[in-house]
């Protein structure tokens, strides 16, 4: 066995990948522990000396898998992944750029490279962009909607928040988060007890719909990628089994090449 397939194997194990995981959550921690003034005064030693043994940690790693797959390392979008954020981790923390030293929990997104079930979701999600592409644009044309209409309403009941466009969209994007939209109905009502129906209305269609619309599309992306997934795992035993039956089909033919010939030889012999 090769150098190259023996790294290739040790980063395939399980225990490998564990140790991943196990130092990717270590270092997460330690760089949130690092906010903290009270623990930074009595372990930031050793805080930052785990910060950059992982940091070692994850540079080794990359740098063996780039060995280990040569080529192919580039084809998989999720080593760029890692290779990101890992350079973004090896950049000075001084100076100009000592405020990309705060995007050193980036390195906690290596859990998703990491762990195959997140992976899936990730890819799920990715898979569902074009359909929430098209919720999204129809979300935006019901608050551009609503926001005029709120504009032209209660612009001159409750100025602070409906005065012009852009204050009435952010109004109503806080009303769709179900953030104190009860109070700014009840300041709109005090003036037009009918503007319940309106804000009924829009929070019926902006947040259970589009909601729902969502949830919709990202589950039904998660099951194409499953049945995807289930088509591959079960072609590949139906691919052995066809193998299997042509390698017996040929043992059949060669057991019976073999009776003939020893037929054959039988009846020479008899004939002489």
């Amino acid at each position: 066995m090769s150098g190259q397939e023996r790294v290739r194997a040790i980063l395939e194990t399980r225990l490998a990948q564990r140790a991943i995981i196990l130092v990717i959550v270590v270092n997460a921690i330690t760089i949130g522990c690092e906010t903290s003034e009270y623990l930074m005064d009595r372990a930031g030693g050793l805080l930052h000396a785990i910060d950059r043994i992982a940091l070692v940690v994850f540079t080794v790693e990359l740098a063996a898998r780039l060995y280990a797959y040569r080529g192919a390392f580039f084809r998989d979008p999720w080593n760029w992944f890692d290779t990101i954020i890992v350079a973004v981790a090896l950049i000075p923390a001084s100076g100009p750029t000592s405020v990309l030293r705060a995007l050193r929990i980036l390195r906690a997104l290596r859990l998703v490279s990491a762990v195959p079930s997140m992976r899936r979701v990730v890819g799920a999600l990715l898979a569902a962009v074009p359909g929430m592409a098209s919720i999204i644009g129809l979300l935006l044309l019901m608050i551009y909607i609503a926001a005029v209409i709120a504009t032209k309403l209660f612009g001159d009941i409750v100025p602070e928040r409906f005065d012009e466009l852009p204050r009435s969209l952010f109004t109503l994007f806080q009303i769709m988060t179900g953030d104190d939209w009860g109070n700014v109905a009840q300041e709109v009502m005090v003036e037009k007890p009918w503007a319940w129906i309106f804000f009924i209305v829009y929070i019926l269609m902006s947040t259970f719909v589009a909601l729902n619309l969502f949830i919709a599309v990202v589950v039904n992306a998660m099951n194409d990628l499953d049945h995807t997934e289930g088509r591959t795992e079960t072609s590949e035993p139906s691919e052995l089994e066809a193998v299997k039956r042509e390698l017996a089909a040929v043992n059949a033919k060669l057991d019976q090449l073999l009776m003939r010939e020893r037929s054959e030889e039988l009846r020479s012999g008899a004939d002489r």
